[in-house]
């Protein structure tokens, strides 16, 4: 069985959608169109911007967003999942082309996630790091014991969590984790606590826009982060989406049930190749390729 999953903030590179654009005149038109709907040709950006425009989180979720789906919808009738996933910003990709949201309104509430955390994020300084070596009980565990946030936020393979807080709380937190047995503690260049308790004047924001949006029955399961399972109710999908701001990314479990539930083989579309790293790392036996 076929899975798609989807890559998240993090997989952009400039120069990513160029080739579709190029060469797929209905990728063309997708592009044109969401540059409408943004208000700024984020394709520019997108093509030949810098790397540092590129990060600005405003720019980032959108444009790794339209990667992801257009692709999916270039491939047309050879486009048919089992089941798909997407990690962290990446959900929104796989609802849209799995059919649970239009483009149009998949793009309008990336675009509304992306502003609300960056505006969460200058409101309060706060980082993420990346845990090497130790299971997720313990860390779970010695996050639990820090007298400040900073919680266990993306489960992206065994061996490997980031976690996510103030700077203050992450930084005690790499201290203890590495006493405790970690092999590394790397903080990451994030913009901000994605994944936690500091998101969620964010998550007020985006709820709204949300609840608000048409949401349609997927033409098959999407296994979404805060809980690892399948869904296919619009009232389920738009709770978990919202829930998922704060909520850490559970991935390692989102693959290990579509494993379970008969997913042999992995293609991830989008910029990059971090998700089938990852699936590896989940289980070496499944196959695993990309398309960008």
């Amino acid at each position: 069985m076929k899975a798609y999953v989807f890559p998240g903030q993090g997989a952009q590179y400039v120069g990513m959608g160029k080739e579709l654009y190029d060469n797929d005149a209905n990728a063309r038109e997708l592009f044109e169109k969401a540059n409408d709907i943004l208000g700024f040709r984020i394709t520019d950006l997108m093509f030949e911007g810098t790397e540092d425009d590129l990060k600005q989180t405003k720019v980032t979720q959108p444009a790794v967003f339209l990667n992801s789906v257009i692709l999916a919808k270039s491939l047309g009738d050879d486009f048919k999942p089992d089941m798909v996933a997407g990690h962290s910003l990446g959900e929104f990709s796989a609802l849209v082309a799995a059919g649970a949201l239009s483009f149009e309104e998949g793009l309008k509430l990336v675009s509304a996630r992306a502003h609300a955390m960056q505006k969460a994020c200058e409101a309060r300084p706060s980082t993420m790091a990346a845990i090497i070596g130790l299971p997720d009980d313990k860390v779970e565990e010695v996050c639990a014991t820090i007298d400040d946030v900073v919680v266990p936020a993306n489960f992206n393979c065994p061996g490997q969590i980031v976690i996510s807080g103030t700077i203050e709380g992450v930084a005690k937190a790499c201290e203890a984790l590495k006493a405790a047995g970690a092999k590394r503690a790397l903080p990451l260049k994030v913009g901000g606590a994605f994944h936690s308790p500091l998101m969620m004047p964010a998550q007020e924001e985006l709820a709204a826009a949300i609840e608000a949006a048409e949401f349609n029955t997927p033409v098959c399961p999407v296994y979404q982060n805060v809980d690892g399972k399948p869904h296919t109710d619009p009232a389920e999908i738009k709770a978990n989406l919202i829930s998922q701001l704060t909520g850490a990314v559970r991935w390692t479990q989102d693959v290990e049930a579509m494993i379970a539930d008969g997913a042999d083989e992995f293609i991830e579309l989008g910029p990059g190749n971090v998700l089938q790293g990852l699936v590896k790392k989940i289980n070496r036996n499944v196959s695993t390729s990309g398309k960008q």
